[in-house]
């Protein structure tokens, strides 16, 4: 063999490649295939882990985003000559009696106690409207809430009873308030046009006249006598619209939604709404320190009486209840 021969076969081994057997060449085949598919799906499962913000909670559903920029105002709008439209009772109970009956708070009956409720649905629906009306125990009249018409406080009742086993009806809803109105309205015009026809015409007197001196002498007392209780009217209807605007409207809201269950009927020592010796104590301290332990929470109280209030409203609470007190 030539050298020209022997440079061939080297070069022809140099270019020979790594598939030398059927068997690699099948394996060769199936990694084309594979390698590729598992580039793809990783590459794909890398893309959705890096969209997905706060894995695990709930901060991207629609729901929590429209709870998050929802306006922290809300209002609408009401007829006011539309009927009266009354909370059901389970409205009634989350509005106002969940603050003692959900943890059966100063003794009331747990919401679905059976045992608990037996004694008060024993006694018979009556009995338990009328206390739930006026007030039994630590529970004040409509249960601190007298914005609740009876209507609502009956459904209330019905609702807490029968989640306990009772079988009460629901209470009719009464009549709208026009009708009555109406009915009333009817009454009233026919009453003097029956009156007139009842009276003879012979017996109807003219009235006598006044001398014009006489007239003319009782108009300047009478004008004097109607100013002095209309200066003293205005007088004091000034002093009540003064008094009235001082006190922060948001304190009035807070207080009937939040610190009503303590403190309309004193439970767990808190001083009673409008007694006056019961807040002396705490108003001689100054109305700072008061502000400062509602919201800081002092003895049973939590701070802010367990509500969100803001420092502003727990002021406007303690203002409303000290005024009241005063």
């Amino acid at each position: 063999m030539n050298n020209t021969e022997a440079h061939i076969e080297e070069t022809i081994e140099g270019h020979e490649g790594f598939i030398k057997t059927p068997k690699q060449l099948i394996v060769t085949v199936i990694l084309a295939f594979i390698v590729p598919i598992v580039v793809i799906i990783m590459l794909t499962h890398l893309v959705a882990a890096s969209m997905q913000s706060g894995a695990g909670s709930d901060a991207q559903k629609p729901e929590s985003i429209a709870a998050r920029i929802k306006p922290v105002a809300d209002f609408k709008l009401v007829d006011a000559n539309a009927p009266k439209v009354y909370k059901t009772g389970q409205q009634v109970f989350e509005s106002t009696c969940t603050a003692c009956h959900t943890a059966g708070v100063a003794g009331a009956p747990k919401i679905g106690d059976k045992a608990a409720w037996k004694p008060f649905i024993d006694k018979g629906y009556e009995d338990m409207v009328k206390n739930a009306l006026h007030g039994i125990g630590a529970m004040p009249p409509k249960g601190g809430n007298p914005s609740l018409s009876d209507f609502e406080v009956e459904r209330a009742v019905v609702y807490m009873a029968n989640k306990a086993g009772a079988g009460f009806d629901e209470p009719k809803e009464p009549a709208p308030a026009g009708d009555k109105a109406d009915a009333d309205t009817e009454k009233q015009a026919a009453a003097p046009a029956a009156a007139a026809a009842a009276t003879p015409a012979a017996e109807a007197k003219p009235a006598e006249a006044k001398p014009a001196e006489q007239t003319a002498a009782a108009k300047p007392a009478e004008a004097e006598k109607a100013a002095e209780p209309a200066a003293d009217k205005s007088g004091a209807s000034a002093d009540g619209a003064t008094e009235t605007a001082a006190v922060n409207p948001a304190g009035e809201k807070l207080y009937k939604s939040v610190c009503f269950a303590c403190h309309a009927a004193g439970v767990a020592g808190a001083p009673k709404f409008g007694n006056k010796e019961d807040w002396a104590k705490f108003i001689a301290t100054g109305i700072d320190a008061m502000v400062a332990n509602a919201i800081k929470g002092v003895g049973a109280m939590p701070p802010r009486g367990g509500s969100q209030a803001s420092d502003e409203e727990m002021r406007a609470a303690v203002e409303y209840m000290v005024s009241a007190a005063k």
